[in-house]
């Protein structure tokens, strides 16, 4: 729902080449979900410390690497957070009925993680909008100085 309007604050506040914002602000919906990931290990690390379960590296580590996996392969949908907060907190041995602990603030989480997720998008589009050349197509074969006069004329 918030894509639209993504591709539009890239294009038109931004100054994000159209090409650009609307391949990678979708790309980005599906894939980059950083807020996501972020809120998977805050979480962990919360109901860590309510059930006194002892993070060690090893435990943080293996938080770290489910979170990211699971958030990149996780659909952009309301709620979805609480699924895989259940799996990630089964992998470092925090019983999963800790989700009830945060369920009843996810809907302000959730806002927070799509407002991260969003932010991760724009940051995204305008960096590699910035580093590309304008990759303006060109006939291949004619002169450089034919290329700009029709360039002109068009």
């Amino acid at each position: 729902a918030v894509m639209p309007l993504s591709i539009s604050t890239a294009e038109d506040a931004l100054g994000v080449r159209p090409s650009v914002a609307r391949f990678l602000i979708p790309l980005g919906a599906t894939v980059n979900m950083n807020g996501t990931a972020l809120y998977q290990g805050v979480a962990t690390m919360f109901l860590a410390q309510v059930y006194d379960v002892p993070l060690t590296a090893a435990g943080l580590a293996l938080v770290v690497v489910t979170a990211t996996a699971a958030s990149i392969g996780s659909p952009a949908t309301p709620g979805v957070g609480i699924v895989i907060l259940a799996t990630v907190l089964s992998g470092i041995g925090i019983p999963a009925a800790g989700v009830a602990l945060i369920i009843g603030v996810d809907r302000l989480l959730d806002m927070c993680r799509t407002a991260a997720n969003v932010a991760g998008d724009l940051t995204a589009a305008v960096v590699l909008d910035r580093t590309l050349p304008d990759a303006t197509p060109t006939a291949p074969g004619l002169p450089e100085a034919q290329r700009a006069g029709e360039a002109g004329a068009s």
